[in-house]
Parts: structure tokens; sequence; C-alpha cells
């Protein structure tokens, strides 16, 4: 299989991608790939503190875990105003604000671990 057989299908206008028959909001596209790997990153990662919370039945670290996700989400374009809709300067504020509050959000948490 091949890398594009393993990519999910898209709407012709390319705003959303089809997952098992379900539409769902494509990433911005213009994220630079750099960003957008890290936003993945973080995204990734939270959702695995959503599981560890929910295992924990943690309900403090489930909020939080889930404020990350949202965010990460946003920040790629997937939630909130859509893409599309938004100037440049808006998209790029966008997930640039998202990558600097998650990354302050994973130093708060490395610093009240440590």
């Amino acid at each position: 299989m091949t890398a594009d057989e393993r990519q999910p299908g898209r709407t012709s206008d390319g705003r959303y991608v089809i997952i098992n028959g379900r539409r769902w909001r494509a990433t911005d596209p213009e994220v630079p790939e750099d960003v957008a790997a890290r936003l993945r990153s973080h995204l990734m990662a939270a959702r695995r503190a959503v599981a560890t919370a929910r295992r924990a039945q943690d309900a403090e670290a489930e909020r939080s875990a889930r404020a990350r996700v949202h965010t990460a989400k946003v920040a790629l374009g997937e939630r909130g105003t859509p893409w599309w809709d938004q100037p440049e300067p808006e998209r790029r504020a966008r997930w640039s604000e998202g990558l600097t509050a998650l990354d302050s959000a994973v130093g708060e948490e490395a610093t009240a671990e440590g």
C-alpha cells in the first residue's frame, strides 16, 4: 500500500476528508508542514492524556487534556472558524498562537511535575 492509498478521500473542494463515510474538516493546507507536524504531535499527546486521565478517573486532568486537544484542532483549522473563511493573516495567527499555547502548556506541566 502506498502513502497515497492510506490518505483519506477528500471532497472536491478539498475542505473535508471522508473517513468511514463520515465527513470531517480537513487541516488547513496553508499550515507549514513543520508547524503541522508539531501541532499533530501535541494533538496525539493530548489524546493520550485524555485516555490516561479517564482511566485514572481524574476529571481535572481530563478537562485540561481535552482543552489541549481543542487548541490543537483549532490551530490546525479543523475546528473554529473555517480556514477557507479566514484571511491569510488570521490563519497564520491561528496556528502560531495555538502552537505557542500548546508549547507553553507542555512547559508548565513539566515544571509542575518536576
